[in-house]
This record gives C-alpha cells, structure tokens and sequence, in this order.
C-alpha cells in the first residue's frame, strides 16, 4: 500500500505505537481532525513536547546527585511542570471546532495553573542567591538541562505568540502561563546550582559584564 493509502504496511501491521497515516505529512488533531506535520500548531505544541523531554534529562541528573532538601522538592516540581505541559500540548493541539470540549487544567491552561506557578516561583526566589548579572549556563549537569528546558520554552512561547496571530483558537491563560514558567526554570536552575555548591558564571568578556535589567534575569525575557 502507498504512503498515502489507507491501509498500514506490512511491517508495522502489528505495531501499538507506528500506524503509517502520518507517511503522508499529516498529522492527527485531538477531538479529530488532521493537519500538516509543519503546521504552525505542530510547531508550538512540538516545541513544548521538546521542553517535557529535556525536564525528563534534568529531573534524571536531580536523581544522581545527592538527595537533599533542595534537590527532591526541586525534582517533584519539575514532574509537576512536565504533567502541566501535558495540559498546555492538549490546549495546542485540539482541533479548534471541539474547543468547548476542553477542560481546565486538564486539556486547557487555566488561571489556577497560572497561579500556582506564580506562587512556585515566589517561593523559589526566596531560596535561591540572585545572579547580579546575566549568567553562563552549565555549572552543572541538572541547572544545564534546566537551562535547555528554559530555551525550549521560550521558543513555544514565540511560537504560540506567532499562531495567535492566525485563527487558531486559544485560551487566554496559555500565553502569561508559558511566560511566567520560562521564568521559573530560570530561577530552578540557579537552585540546582546552588544545591550542588556550584555559582553561576556571570556573562562577561574581559571583564566588561552584561547587566541585566532586573537581577540575573532570564536573557531570552528581557532582550
């Protein structure tokens, strides 16, 4: 059977997870639908699939360092994070003529969520030494993963941002949850820094620093 046809190949005709039907470059919606796999919409919520990965790899290297007051909340904040991100790629990637059939918090960002990391991230600020300066990453293997997560996150902040401008119908709490998430992994990773013993390394060329706006503030939030 070709590509494009309805039936699945042989080789994968026993598979629970390879159907075939995206051999044509499309792609399922929840609640039904198919668009193209280089959809704006796949783009966004593919960008928050990248940044549920990378948690995984930083929440792994949490598990390998010494546990700690700091390192186990931290782990168990960065699972919680990755499930909300579950919520925020359902949101993305529901067919747009089924939006009534999205649940708060469940497949649709709400302002609970909101809160709760607005609350995490007063809390985590409150245990962390602030960088004076924007910082280098890589200290250490966690606040590095940390970091990456960080840059993934802004990416499908823009992205979501960029489809907002089209039809694609949206709740009004994913865009400032995405912003104010970015900004907690920034704050997450300076606290696994700080849980191995490590400083943040300011971002500076002989001795000429970049300073922030505000105190070591996420570069990607500010520039």
């Amino acid at each position: 059977m070709s590509p494009s046809g309805a039936s699945r190949r042989e080789g994968i005709a026993a598979s629970a997870v390879a159907t075939g039907r995206g051999d044509d470059g499309t792609t399922g919606l929840l609640y039904g639908g198919r668009i193209a796999k280089d959809d704006l919409v796949v783009d966004a919520y593919g960008s928050i699939d990248e940044t549920v990965a990378v948690l995984g790899v930083a929440r792994s290297e949490l598990g390998s360092v010494a546990a700690s007051d700091t390192t186990r909340p931290l782990a168990a904040l960065i699972l919680q994070l990755q499930r909300d991100l579950f919520v925020a790629g359902a949101e993305l990637a529901a067919n747009p003529d089924a939006a009534d059939r999205l649940q708060d918090g469940v497949t649709r960002v709400d302002e609970a969520m909101l809160l709760r990391a607005e609350a995490d991230l007063a809390t985590w600020e409150a245990r962390i030494e602030m960088p004076r300066e924007f910082v280098v990453p890589g200290e250490t293997r966690a606040s590095a993963a940390i970091e990456v997560a960080r840059a993934t996150m802004r990416r499908a902040e823009r992205r979501v941002i960029a489809l907002g401008r089209t039809a694609h119908a949206m709740g009004p709490w994913l865009v400032p949850w995405l912003n104010r998430v970015a900004d907690l992994l920034w704050v997450l990773a300076r606290a696994a820094e700080q849980a191995e013993h490590a400083r943040a390394v300011p971002a500076m060329v002989d001795g000429r620093g970049i300073r922030a706006t505000t105190s070591g503030k996420d570069p990607a939030g500010v520039l």
